[in-house]
């Protein structure tokens, strides 16, 4: 996300010509859309995002598990604490 919004900042700024990003190259301006796509790309194919995935979801299965818990009285050993 974050080559992403680089890219569309220079992408305004060169089509604006403000500052010295109006000097630069095309090639040079559009890099970040480039990297943003690789990046999209390792992601997939190192299982990163599927990982980022099952960890968001068991999270959320565990707050849920503690909120059960604690309206039945029952928290758990480590919240007792």
């Amino acid at each position: 996300m974050f080559f992403l919004l680089i890219g569309v900042i220079a992408l305004a700024l060169k089509y604006l010509e403000i500052g010295p990003v109006a000097t630069l190259s095309w090639w040079i301006v559009l890099a970040p859309f480039a990297l943003a796509a690789l990046w999209w790309w390792w992601a997939d194919a190192s299982g990163y995002t599927k990982r980022k995935e099952v960890d968001k979801m068991d999270k959320r299965k565990q707050d849920r598990i503690e909120k059960q818990r604690a309206a039945m009285g029952m928290l758990s050993s480590k919240k007792k604490k």
